[in-house]
């Protein structure tokens, strides 16, 4: 279950870098340069926010005070953090959507998340009844 926290450390470093690159993309813009890297600033809202809430998923999980299969614990660690991703991504890349290995991407962290998610749904329901 340690997993777990390494994946909200991992989301809420990359919620602090999110924030930081987006403070100076808006606020000490670099000629030609900020418009050509971050290209979809809303889209980079939306990851920091995705990580903040993903971390919290983390923790929470960790915290929750019962045993989670380790599969579970893994997937929502994994998926947690290549959820967000998936924006970060988009934000840089303005044609993400029309590319197919971001599409697939896209598909398996969904799915690892799913997998992730719903085991440890299993694990709460299994131990309140």
């Amino acid at each position: 279950m340690a997993v777990l926290l390494v994946g909200a450390v991992l989301c809420m470093t990359a919620l602090i870098v999110s924030a930081w690159l987006m403070t100076f993309a808006r606020w000490f813009p670099i000629e030609g340069i900020d418009k050509k890297f971050l290209v979809d600033y809303k889209t980079m809202i939306r990851a920091h926010v995705d990580y903040a809430l993903m971390a919290l998923f983390n923790l929470a999980f960790y915290g929750a005070g019962i045993d989670l299969p380790v599969f579970a614990c893994w997937c929502v660690a994994i998926g947690g953090f290549a959820n967000p991703t998936v924006f970060v991504i988009a934000a840089f890349d303005p044609d993400f959507w029309n590319k197919t290995h971001w599409k697939i991407y896209t598909a398996a962290s969904f799915v690892i998340t799913t997998l992730g998610f719903i085991g440890v749904g299993f694990a709460f329901l299994k131990h309140a009844l």
